[in-house]
């Protein structure tokens, strides 16, 4: 009996020794250090100034002028190389990989951007640039068409032309069959000698409503 819990007792201090070894050893053996090169795919030029972030962990460094860099990270990490006119490359560090220090070469390869032509000319005379102040005619920018299309005439116009949708058209149609419930089974009343409706006739007339409306 003393013999198997003296057994016992050592296999259990062998077992946390174990384990805490692992752990204690388990940060240093994951973390390596990586100095690298950026450089360009088809001409193999140094291309300086590439951020290498390790993803998803807010850390990186920057390539300097002439391409290196030296970052540490974790095996199993993956960096993330980006620079502007070139495509973001990535790159997962294997979690197999042997020793601590690692060297590599990252390759960029050129993106195309297309943007619009910008021709500036100097106005020589400040005759030229009131003649250029009060006759070129510079296109509104966003905000002035959004202002031009919120104007209230403009609503009013637009609400005014535009055709009803499905639910304005069985809001009237309602509103029509329930005037005509109100008289059911009974002559509806008229306004020929209503002089507040000849009245309401004459001002709509002066105002031009019954006149023929040009379609936008």
């Amino acid at each position: 009996m003393i013999q198997y819990t003296r057994h016992l007792v050592f296999t259990l201090i062998c077992s946390i020794t174990i384990v805490y070894a692992a752990i204690a050893q388990d940060p240093y053996e994951n973390i390596i250090q990586i100095n690298g090169v950026t450089m360009t795919a088809d001409s193999l030029r140094a291309v300086p100034n590439v951020v290498v972030m390790v993803k998803n962990k807010n850390r990186g460094v920057e390539s300097s002028e002439k391409g290196v860099f030296s970052i540490v990270v974790y095996k199993g990490d993956t960096l993330q190389f980006s620079e502007i006119g070139f495509r973001l490359k990535e790159y997962v560090v294997p979690k197999d990989i042997k020793g601590h220090y690692f060297s590599m070469i990252q390759l960029m390869v050129q993106d195309t951007f297309y943007l619009p032509e910008t021709i500036i000319k100097p106005l020589p005379s400040r005759e030229q640039f009131d003649y250029a102040f009060k006759h070129w005619n510079i296109p509104d920018d966003k905000y002035e068409i959004a202002r031009r299309n919120t104007n209230a005439l403009m609503l009013r116009a637009l609400a005014y032309s535009l055709p009803r949708d499905g639910r304005e058209n069985q809001a009237a149609y309602q509103q029509i069959q329930s005037q005509n419930a109100v008289y059911y089974g009974q002559q509806k009343p008229t306004n020929l000698f209503n002089p507040i409706a000849w009245a309401e006739f004459f001002e709509a007339w002066k105002r031009g409503d019954f006149r023929k409306k040009n379609k936008f």
